[in-house]
């Protein structure tokens, strides 16, 4: 794989079924190099595999389909290159789609009623005068903004204090002007809300929201229940933790929740909790913290939270795989509905069919169907293009153990042909994620380029249960250092590897790693540290999420925040490195890259910095497609001027 061939992928994501289980609509991403704009659209399939699927509209940016409950309509979100997502409504038969909604800053989650007559949605309300509301206010003339609270601003996002998160109700008929209905706004106030979802009877909307009063200085969200046609809102969880979603049981008296174990933040599993909805006792937790974690991060669609009458089936990390892991209301032991070595990466069911998004080591996904006697069919070809056109490489699994005993779990992607190839140790972010069994487009283009790729989940990392996540608070650089370097000493036992030539690399948590690990080893022959955090002291201030990070993984204590520091060992640096960061990163600051490239100038080492203009944190997965193929072209390069290998 060049990094070219990102035009070729095609990566499905959010399936929705029609009542009868007969037809599914998944949304296909693409990446259009041409036009440096990534597209969308949506396909629809027949579940019985009796035709391929076919393209249903033509974007240029359409998401998040829903089939409405009496299966005459999909609801989805359509964006613009210039313009943000609305809500619009296509024909399940066939014709034009209908724009429903006109939100200034457009709109986001959302969820049909049970009689298919309204659709509840999530979007942020922006303050007279801000973000483009007022014609004659240039941004760069607004006045300024009065800041009271931590929580004021989001990577990826911007600011959130002057364009709050709010829930709506909007009618399907589309009877208002030009078609456009107008909304009945649910939530008010400076604060956010997410997650909303009818109640079954579709009398009432519940959502995600954090309105007590020490909100600026935790993580703890509630579950709140109000009227579908707006009224009082109250509060149904206790303010214990930090919930994500809520989903109604058919009767309508439980609600089920992904909520983290502990509001503490650090290493938590998401567990599967349940409580009344008439808010008479706590949540009551239904799942084991060791032996699963219910989080979809990352995988691109919104979390499944398929509901029957005796259970919850959502998505559970484990061991680099995504389960599709059914969760029964009694607390008894749940079953794993589909596994093995890949990632499911959303899911709807109905009709007894259930479809999927299925990743494997090869593949972005593919739309699969279970039928009610567990048969698997594949309907899609989505990653044929990509597959015909390169040589994907396959992850083979790798297990060793660190020198206290502890079992270190990874993968090594070899590229094609015999060694000795350089070998690149590539470390994830988090540190609570984990690498697995989907497609790793950077590994293909590192392998493709002629260099072995070593992937870890190293003590820190999610999908091994709570008591390994958490194994490195307040102790990073220690235990998962012991693991990552273990795995690389087992990998190279390959011949095929070639132990003289070796680098390490990584992003975010994983660009800490890589300048805390040449800090302390001199082994690597160059390292590339991306968008990393270097300095806790700077990190807590400049952060999005530098203060409840910083507190929950290091502690409060100056001199133990200094030791933790990978930037207070950089003077012992002699690696090559390189410096990877983006211009409007606020998760972990430009800043935090500008400290480690002058410490190594002023010493002698030789570093580059390579800083993107305009892209957040989030580069390396979505930034401008120009950009991906820029990073990748940099990288590579370094990689073979520090280490050799094939030519682009």
């Amino acid at each position: 794989m060049k990094p070219s061939d990102l035009a070729l992928l095609r990566v499905p994501s959010d399936p929705t079924l029609s009542p009868d289980g007969r037809r599914v609509v998944v949304a296909v991403q693409r990446t259009d190099l041409e036009a440096d704009a990534y597209r969308s659209e949506l396909w629809l399939a027949a579940t019985d595999g009796s035709a391929p699927p076919r393209r249903l509209t033509n974007g240029p940016r359409d998401s998040r389909p829903r089939f409405s409950p009496d299966g005459r309509w999909v609801a989805f979100l359509r964006a613009g290159d210039d313009t943000p997502a609305q809500l619009h409504l296509l024909p399940a038969d066939g014709g034009e789609s209908r724009r429903l909604t006109d939100a200034p800053l457009g709109a986001g989650d959302h969820a049909w009623s049970p009689d298919s007559t309204r659709l509840v949605y999530v979007a942020r309300v922006p303050e007279p005068g801000r973000y483009g509301t007022d014609d004659d206010v240039p941004a760069d003339k607004e006045p300024p903004r009065r800041i009271t609270t931590r929580k004021y601003r989001l990577d990826d996002l911007g600011f959130i204090i002057d364009r709050r998160a709010h829930v709506f109700v909007v009618a399907a008929s589309g009877d208002g002007d030009a078609g456009v209905a107008k909304p009945v706004q649910l939530t008010s106030g400076d604060v956010d809300a997410s997650a909303p979802v009818f109640s079954p009877d579709g009398t009432h909307v519940a959502f995600v929201s954090a309105r007590h009063p020490g909100r600026d200085a935790d993580l703890l969200t509630d579950v709140f229940v109000t009227p579908a046609t707006g009224g009082d809102v109250r509060r149904v969880t206790d303010t214990s933790s930090v919930v994500g979603a809520a989903a109604f049981t058919p009767d309508g008296a439980t609600l089920y929740l992904l909520a983290l174990s502990h509001p503490d933040l650090a290493g938590r599993s998401t567990v599967v909790a349940a409580v009344p909805v008439d808010g008479s006792a706590p949540p009551r937790v239904l799942t084991d913290v060791e032996a699963y974690s219910f989080d979809g991060y990352g995988t691109g669609s919104a979390t499944p939270l398929l509901v029957d009458e005796d259970s919850l089936t959502t998505l559970a990390q484990r061991r680099g795989a995504l389960e599709l892991v059914r969760v029964p209301l009694d607390a008894s032991d749940p079953q794993v509905v589909v596994g093995g070595r890949r990632q499911v990466l959303a899911a709807d069911r109905t009709a007894g069919v259930t479809a999927l998004v299925v990743a494997t080591d090869t593949s972005a996904g593919e739309l699969v169907v279970v039928d009610g006697d567990g048969g698997e069919r594949t309907l899609s070809d989505f990653g044929g293009a990509l597959a015909r056109a390169t040589s994907l490489r396959p992850m083979v699994e790798l297990d060793t153990t660190a020198p206290d005993g502890y079992p270190v779990h990874g993968w090594v992607v070899k590229p094609a042909g015999s060694g000795p190839f350089p070998v690149l140790l590539a470390i994830h972010g988090g540190p609570q994620t984990q690498y697995g069994w989907d497609l790793f487009d950077e590994a293909q283009v590192y392998a493709g380029a002629g260099y072995a790729v070593v992937l870890g989940n190293p003590r820190g990392s999610a999908g091994y249960g709570e008591s390994h996540a958490r194994a490195v608070v307040g102790d990073m650089g220690n235990r998962d250092v012991a693991d990552l370097l273990a795995l690389l000493d087992a990998a190279l036992t390959d011949a095929d590897l070639d132990g003289d030539r070796v680098g390490v690399m990584g992003g975010s948590y994983g660009g800490f790693m890589t300048t805390w690990l040449v800090g302390h080893d001199d082994r690597f022959r160059a390292a590339i540290s991306e968008r990393a955090v270097n300095a806790w002291d700077s990190f807590t201030g400049s952060s999005d999420i530098g203060w409840l990070f910083t507190d929950a993984y290091c502690g409060t204590d100056p001199q133990r925040q200094r030791e933790q520091s990978p930037l207070t060992y950089a003077d012992a640096i002699t690696t090559p490195m390189l410096i990877i960061h983006s211009e409007h990163d606020w998760r972990c600051p430009v800043e935090q890259g500008q400290r480690l490239f002058e410490r190594l100038l002023r010493n002698g080492v030789p570093a580059e910095l390579l800083l993107f203009p305009g892209e957040g944190h989030e580069l390396s997965r979505s930034g401008l497609p120009s950009h991906r193929v820029a990073r990748f072209e940099a990288i590579l390069d370094w990689w073979r001027r520090h280490l050799g290998g094939a030519a682009v």
